[in-house]
């Protein structure tokens, strides 16, 4: 069985009319997943409600009180934004906690079981930074998972590799700084959030940028994971690994320039599993309804071989 953690509750944070990052991307790809053929071995798990776990502890390691208090606020208030592209509705402070809650559900998941596990939650996190959210994002879930696995017993290193067409500038800079964690990104440059130099390789070298240019495709993304993404991954030898599994790559994607197709996505699910079943996915970016929905379909479908 594969696990899916999710709920009707995430839908709840209201972006607002005719934002890309709406609740419909998680309705698009929860109907696409009870519609395959091998939806019977699919597992869906509530993520643990946040009064029975406070997440705010797993937070504020990685994000400032200030911060929280200010997202916490605006949402009391009836709503407001962080910045022009990041609007707070008044159920999102919450449905964040629980997006908090989903991903730790899925460290535990994926380190109970020894399986691959898939965590459908928003709003999304990877370009959230210490003092803000930004770029959609909220809470850096990736980062907050990371950190959380390094202090379970069986974890002593954890990777993270990021696929979303846009450069995961708040995991990185949330990260970087621990040698016990690396963060590999191919995305998009430039493009927003214009960060993801080549050349930023971390304190510790524990930071692979794989700039890719706009109309990259398949054959562009196998050389990287090839020369570039694997060889880091495998010496590194991590104990656990984290997708930041973002899908605004696609060629059917509105906000970027990258040509993958939706079955490229199993491909790059296909290398890491040489490495390791223990891979936790998370969702992140992809605004295509459709194309999102297959190419999540696309990167489950290896893990069930």
């Amino acid at each position: 069985m594969f696990q899916i953690i999710y709920s009707d509750e995430f839908l709840q944070h209201d972006t607002g009319s005719f934002h890309p990052e709406c609740p419909e991307r998680l309705t698009a790809i929860v109907n696409a997943l009870k519609n395959v053929s091998w939806g019977d071995r699919l597992q869906w798990q509530l993520p643990t409600a946040i009064a029975q776990r406070d997440p705010i502890p797993f937070i504020e390691k990685i994000h400032t009180r200030a911060y929280l208090e200010r997202v916490k606020y605006l949402a009391e208030k009836g709503g407001g934004s962080l910045d022009p592209d990041t609007p707070v509705s008044p159920q999102s402070y919450e449905v964040a906690l629980l997006a908090v809650n989903a991903w730790l559900d899925g460290i535990d998941t994926v380190l109970n079981t020894n399986h691959p596990a898939f965590v459908l939650a928003r709003p999304p996190g990877h370009h959230a930074i210490k003092e803000t959210g930004m770029g959609f994002c909220l809470f850096s879930n990736g980062a907050i998972a990371a950190h959380y696995a390094l202090e379970q017993p069986s974890v002593n290193r954890v990777a993270i590799v990021d696929w979303d067409v846009h450069h995961g500038n708040g995991t990185e800079a949330l990260v970087e700084n621990n040698p016990n964690i690396i963060y590999c990104s191919l995305h998009q440059f430039p493009c927003y959030p214009g960060t993801g130099k080549e050349s930023d390789r971390g304190k510790y070298h524990n930071v692979l940028n794989i700039p890719m240019q706009a109309g990259s495709t398949i054959k562009e993304y196998k050389t990287a994971f090839e020369t570039q993404v694997m060889p880091m991954l495998e010496a590194f030898q991590a104990d656990l690994l984290i997708v930041s599994a973002g899908y605004d790559a696609n060629q059917a994607d509105p906000l970027a320039g990258i040509d993958l197709q939706s079955s490229d996505y199993g491909i790059f699910t296909q290398y890491l599993l040489t490495l390791t079943p223990r891979i936790l996915f998370g969702l992140e970016g992809g605004y295509n309804l459709d194309a999102l929905a297959q190419s999540v379909i696309a990167t489950i479908e290896p893990c069930l071989t």
